[in-house]
């Protein structure tokens, strides 16, 4: 069910990993090429992937071949938003990818790309086809971010809120589909560009929009689809059910599942973003899904 894992997301980002314990991510480091060896000893036809950086940033990527964590991968990922929160224009993705290229002989995904429509749903509709006209054929995988728009009822991942400005606030209007489920725009031309375009959807524990987004996935011809497993969550209570239901749920797609997110009970500090204290802890858990859903 799974064909490829993604270790973390957006490690070099600070919403996503506590750079003040690990400034230099060399504990960052250390953990995801263990937990990659870990998945290739333990199901070898499983693509691993460096898990999505953002910013795209060629000496970060430097540094990850430079501490050793990159042996075991197959790909490293760059995520983009360019007309939202990048300090570059749409049309410089070719570049960006290219400045990966020259530091890495690993092939260079696109885990998550985007266009909000928090401005205007034309804005949204425009990202789509210019991105697919860039990125379609120039990397081997790309997955577009995303299905639904965040419920406003929900947060963002992010340590900054309203810090941010309307920054904050286009995290919850990047969807294909709005809260309640209702197409915008762009969700009638992206049948275009399926199945090589994936589609990149979060589910959050017990998500009541899993089995809605399951028949829209279809509906839209998609093929490839990118979501997380957590660490965090597989210690809450009836997770094996809820992890059994999601990856059964999406069986008959080519997933690829993103291994992240530390338990508060596992990390240096008591935060999803911090390094665990024990990196073969996380490897371990990337081997209990690959037992069950690989």
């Amino acid at each position: 069910m799974i064909e490829a894992v993604t270790f973390w997301n957006e490690a070099n980002n600070k919403s996503h990993w506590d750079m003040e314990v690990d400034p230099e991510w060399r504990l960052y480091a250390d953990m995801v090429g263990l937990a990659a060896e870990a998945v290739k000893a333990q199901a070898p036809h499983v693509t691993r992937v460096l898990g999505g950086i953002s910013p795209i940033d060629p000496g970060f990527i430097g540094r990850m071949h430079e501490f050793g964590a990159l042996r075991d991968m197959d790909a490293v990922g760059v995520h983009g938003f360019p007309l939202d929160w990048n300090l570059w224009p749409l049309d410089s993705w070719p570049d960006k990818v290219a400045e990966i290229e020259a530091v890495t002989p690993l092939p260079v995904w696109v885990p998550e790309v985007g266009v909000s429509s928090f401005g205007a749903e034309e804005v949204q509709d425009f990202g789509l086809r210019r991105t697919a006209g860039l990125l379609l054929g120039r990397v081997p995988r790309i997955y577009w971010y995303s299905l639904y728009d965040l419920p406003q009822a929900w947060e963002a991942t992010t340590r900054h809120r309203e810090a941010e400005g309307s920054s904050y606030y286009r995290h919850f209007h990047m969807g294909l589909l709005r809260e309640d489920g209702t197409p915008k725009m762009a969700a009638r031309q992206f049948h275009e560009y399926t199945p090589d375009m994936g589609v990149c959807q979060w589910f959050h524990f017990e998500d009541h929009r899993l089995d809605d987004a399951v028949a829209w996935l279809r509906r839209l011809g998609v093929r490839r689809v990118r979501t997380g497993l957590s660490w965090a969550d597989w210690l809450r209570p009836d997770a094996e059910r809820w992890f059994d239901r999601m990856v059964s749920a999406l069986d008959g797609f080519e997933v690829t599942a993103t291994f992240c997110f530390t338990p508060e009970s596992e990390g240096i500090q008591p935060h999803h973003t911090s390094a665990p204290r024990d990196p073969r802890r996380f490897a371990d858990f990337c081997v209990e899904m690959m037992r069950r859903y690989a």
